[in-house]
């Protein structure tokens, strides 16, 4: 009965799920059209990246190329910009558009974003939590098969605060990427590396790539509440 519970409990993040799937289609089908549409301008993604950031006056920042596709990113602890294979060198909206997002990122940090530094807070103590959140709350809630104290009830708190996290984390997520994107065109724009037209294009890929980190968040809401509701499961079991 209670592996039934547990994985029919399962049917609560459905949802969440088949949102998050079509949003990262979104992304994958918006960005395989528009990378094919080659910028007027030509420049390379990590040339064009240089470029816009030293405009901002920022050179510290350390350009490179990874492995995979999408895996771009921007770590504001190392101060490395990472690009993706294909964007690194790519001269189309897209790959421009992409490496511009990551720009942004490197500029909130060095014009110190208060939403940038409080996700880079929130990434180690996240991670802490997402691994103490279930055996936290999982003693609370075999304390409470024995008896009722204030300890047990407080471990079950402890346990979904720490389980919250990552919600959290994921709410704090979307207007920093939003900001980043909105930097994006902005840089893109004075710069001149894009013209109007292909400004518009590469948004579409920006606003769908947003779309990813609301779906993470209703995911994470979900999976919140999914744990809430197994341990409400689990002590009306003990009371019954």
């Amino acid at each position: 009965m209670i592996y039934f519970i547990y994985y029919s409990s399962f049917i609560i993040v459905i949802p969440g799920i088949i949102v998050a799937l079509v949003c990262q289609l979104l992304v994958t089908i918006r960005y395989k059209k528009y990378s094919r549409v080659e910028s007027q301008s030509q420049w390379r993604a990590n040339e064009m990246s240089d470029m816009i950031l030293e405009r901002q006056g920022i050179r510290s920042v350390e350009i490179r190329r990874i492995n995979g596709n999408l895996t771009d990113n921007y770590n504001p602890s190392t101060d490395v910009l990472s690009l993706s294979e294909k964007v690194y060198n790519g001269t189309d909206i897209a790959s421009l558009g992409i490496a511009a997002h990551e720009c942004g990122h490197a500029v909130q940090k060095h014009t110190d974003s208060p939403l940038l530094a409080l996700r880079s807070i929130l990434v180690p103590v996240t991670n802490v939590g997402s691994r103490l959140a279930v055996p936290v709350a999982l003693v609370g809630v075999l304390l409470t098969f024995w008896y009722e104290s204030t300890t047990a009830e407080l471990l079950i708190a402890i346990g979904i605060a720490l389980y919250s996290l990552s919600t959290i984390f994921a709410l704090v997520t979307i207007p920093v990427e939003i900001d980043a994107s909105r930097r994006a065109v902005k840089m893109l724009a004075e710069a001149n590396v894009l013209t109007s037209d292909e400004l518009r294009k590469t948004k579409r890929v920006l606003s769908a790539a947003a779309l990813t980190y609301i779906a993470s968040l209703l995911v994470s809401l979900l999976y919140l509440l999914r744990f809430v509701l197994l341990i409400a499961m689990s002590r009306n079991r003990r009371r019954d």
